[in-house]
């Protein structure tokens, strides 16, 4: 897919990273100023981001459109992307549940554009190896060939939309991540109000010393990003009712977010 403009919405700590792939490999990135930050200019101006000021304008410029937000606005900004006239490809790399992602697809599809679903696994991308973006649909193939420099690996996944989104789903369920964070988390406040914080460090430091530093960084490095996971949560644990599965920790996980987002603790 040879010169092709992609509008970025948005460019926050891991959207400029997939921005700055997309510059890598030549391709013209816009992005909308229009209600955004100094700080986010500054990062969109870094990475190389050129600024279509207002969404309209970004859409009118844009054969490919790439929404980078926190999940609880995903389908909200493809109604209004839908709303605004976009006929090309709109590929949402949200961390959503399968159902959700197939809603944004119904809503611009319903617009006259093609939907491609997205799931970014890894940190924001600062070297190549880190992160990756899996994307399913009938133009993931064509929306993968713009990774072809830069930081961040595009993986195509066989299946329709819903497949990568379910990809990122299962993974953020399993792994050492966010949701284990929230255990460590919670495991110290409760030490904490029974009294026997101490003894669980110490405890911890024979048997698992690992931990009493990642109980720590699972609040101080959260405090300031913990309102974007709550609907992270909420995404995974309906991905699991719509199979079956038991939703109940991560719904916790999701409340215990939304504290430390409110009030800076348990």
């Amino acid at each position: 897919m040879a010169q092709v403009t992609v509008g970025l919405l948005n460019p926050g700590e891991m959207g400029t990273t997939v921005g700055a792939t997309l510059v890598g490999g030549g391709t013209r990135v816009l992005w909308a100023s229009q209600g955004r930050s100094a700080a986010t200019g500054a990062r969109a101006a870094e990475s190389g981001l050129e600024d279509a000021g207002t969404l309209s304008d970004l859409v009118k410029s844009s054969r490919v459109i790439l929404s980078v937000i926190p999940p609880h606005g995903a389908v909200e900004l493809a109604r209004s992307v839908a709303a605004a006239g976009f006929r090309g490809i709109y590929v949402d790399g949200n961390a959503v549940a399968p159902e959700t992602a197939r809603e944004i697809g119904r809503v611009v599809e319903a617009a006259g554009a093609r939907f491609v679903d997205g799931g970014i696994i890894g940190p924001p991308a600062r070297k190549r190896g880190t992160t990756r973006l899996y994307l399913s649909g009938s133009a993931a193939a064509d929306v993968a060939a713009l990774f072809v420099a830069g930081p961040m690996d595009a993986i195509v996944v066989d299946g329709p939309p819903g497949a990568a989104s379910a990809v990122k789903m299962a993974y953020a369920y399993g792994g050492w991540n966010k949701c284990s964070q929230a255990v460590l988390a919670a495991m110290r406040a409760y030490a904490r109000a029974e009294g026997v914080d101490d003894a669980l460090i110490a405890e911890w430091k024979i048997s698992k010393p690992d931990l009493p530093a990642l109980s720590e960084r699972a609040v101080s490095d959260n405090l300031k990003k913990a309102w974007r996971f709550i609907g992270e949560m909420e995404e995974i644990a309906s991905s699991l009712d719509a199979t079956g599965l038991p939703t109940g920790f991560h719904e916790a996980a999701g409340e215990i977010y939304r504290r430390l987002a409110e009030k800076g603790t348990l």
